[in-house]
């Protein structure tokens, strides 16, 4: 049972530059019950959609966006980016991307992940901002690089770029077989990592900071959270069933 008179967690973090605003969302502060508790993000989990509905307009009023302005994307783990201009037709079902990207001041672009690295950039003076979805399959596939291209597509410049990586599962604990690091790391150089216990791992956020470092990008940050190991957060590997974090990006 949804309780509506439940407060949202005040600790709403959101990062400033220029225009551009970037938000990370923890698990805290919603009304999904357990395993999803509390503020479970995803639509597609399991959870009561009511909750999930309720939890959307909770975190997008508490960064004081319109929840109705929000674009959600249909994440598949590829590489294909949508443009946007507003929220999709609710007539239409959502379609299959990893990455969106606007030039509309005001619109909201938010991406799901729970160990996946969620990727938010911006370019204020262009006013253009991008929202992607990097898990491993999505790095290696190039779907930054591909949101990047797109956002100069709209007169983004890449020296202008503002890139903040979200909480994700850090490369000491994404544990691989020996042989999937090798495949990844033979493409993106900078996600070769190793466990702290000593085995094989990917670190995706590393291999997505470095993708943005040879296209130009300078001006970047990552979160210090690893999902896996922060109660704070939601984490697919840790627990299989559960919720999904948000990453959000708008401009004014």
């Amino acid at each position: 049972m949804i309780d509506p008179n439940r407060a949202v967690n005040p600790e709403v973090s959101v990062f400033s530059r220029g225009g551009a605003h970037f938000s990370f969302t923890d698990r805290w502060g919603g009304v999904s019950a357990a395993p999803y508790a509390e503020l479970n993000l995803g639509g597609a989990v399991g959870d009561d959609p009511a909750a999930v509905l309720a939890n959307r307009e909770r975190a997008a009023r508490a960064r004081g966006l319109d929840p109705a302005r929000v674009v959600w994307m249909n994440q598949v783990h590829g590489r294909d980016v949508a443009v946007v201009d507003g929220p999709w037709d609710a007539e239409r079902e959502i379609p299959a991307v990893d990455a969106v990207v606007t030039a509309r001041r005001g619109l909201a672009l938010a991406v799901l992940t729970a160990d996946c690295t969620p990727v938010l950039l911006a370019d204020p003076e262009a006013g253009v901002v991008a929202a992607a979805h990097a898990g491993r399959p999505g790095l290696v596939a190039g779907v930054v690089p591909a949101a990047v291209e797109a956002m100069v597509g709209l007169g983004a410049e890449v020296s202008r770029i503002t890139a903040r990586t979200g909480p994700a599962v850090c490369g000491r604990c994404y544990e691989v077989p020996a042989a999937m690091r090798d495949e990844v790391a033979a493409r993106v150089p900078g996600s070769w990592s190793e466990t702290s216990w000593g085995t094989p791992a990917v670190d995706v956020t590393g291999g997505v900071h470095a993708q943005l470092a040879a296209l130009g990008v300078t001006d970047r940050q990552a979160s210090p959270f690893c999902t896996l190991e922060s109660g704070d957060h939601f984490s697919y590997r840790r627990d299989r069933t559960t919720g999904r974090l948000a990453g959000y990006v708008w401009l004014d």
